[in-house]
């Protein structure tokens, strides 16, 4: 099934109306280093720990969809994870990804997906979190990005790292900083550099200085209005992967997004951003 591209100009437009800016992100008080990547016991696999609060009609500041796509306690049918361009959807049929476990964690987050890496050996755990736990997704994205919270799981006979034991942290959605300030900060906890990817409205005006707290680097993130559906993530993680450059990355995220919403490469360019 996929997703008819009206209702991406439903999210923009419901990005636009809570677009407030800059009014309560604390001040940057450390400045992120070149990329690096985190040094784990050599137990723990290569991973990407992909957090995303289900779209939800009722409890986050958006234009309605349609009921079935936003109703944040269903992952199955939720525009986000289930439908069409969802990432449950959308790396389930991918030749790159292979799906290792499903669980259920327990509330805040309602699906826990474990993929491998078809070629390589490379993880991604991707959390699907209650609609109505924007805040709890938040905090724990940045607990992650920050180092203040490590986590392993197995997978397997293999340990897969979680939180700040992945290489790679990606929130993925609406842009819950629109609605809600986040009072705790997250200094960076450890002397590792890790990565961060953020496909949310306005991502870069609204999380840079929380990225700087953290110490961490914006792999890719935002400059505008957006439709966070999978494949820019999918295309992203592609080029993270093989060990291409940021602006590699950069690139093959938007090619991707160009190709679906129909606009230019250029102008994905500019919307999908890599860096300070």
């Amino acid at each position: 099934m996929k997703i008819l591209f009206p209702w991406l100009l439903l999210l923009f437009v419901s990005c636009q109306q809570k677009n407030k800016a800059g009014t309560y992100l604390l001040p940057a008080k450390n400045a992120a280093g070149p990329i690096g990547s985190v040094a784990d016991s050599p137990t723990v696999r290569n991973s990407i720990h992909v957090f995303t609060a289900l779209c939800d009609n009722k409890y986050q500041g958006i234009v309605p969809v349609p009921a079935i796509m936003g109703n944040g306690q269903d992952p199955a049918n939720n525009l986000y994870w289930g439908w069409g361009y969802g990432i449950r959807t959308y790396f389930n049929k991918s030749k790159e990804w292979k799906l290792v476990t499903v669980s259920t964690p327990g509330y805040p987050v309602h699906e826990r997906l474990v993929y491998k890496r078809t070629i390589g050996d490379f993880y991604l755990v991707a959390d699907a979190y209650d609609g109505r736990a924007m805040k709890e997704c938040l905090q724990d994205f940045m607990s992650a990005l920050s180092g203040n919270h490590k986590k392993t799981i197995n997978a397997g006979n293999q340990q897969v790292g979680l939180f700040g034991h992945a290489r790679l942290l990606a929130f993925v959605g609406h842009n819950g900083l629109m609605d809600l300030t986040l009072p705790e900060t997250y200094m960076q906890a450890d002397s590792q550099k890790r990565e961060g990817i953020v496909l949310a409205c306005y991502s870069k005006s609204y999380f840079s200085s929380r990225f700087k707290e953290a110490g961490a680097y914006p792999l890719l993130w935002t400059s505008n209005l957006f439709g966070p559906e999978a494949y820019s993530l999918h295309d992203a993680l592609s080029g993270y992967i093989r060990g291409e450059n940021a602006v590699a990355i950069q690139t093959r995220a938007a090619t991707v997004y160009a190709k679906f919403t129909k606009c230019s490469v250029p102008a994905a360019k500019r919307l999908l951003i890599t860096g300070w």
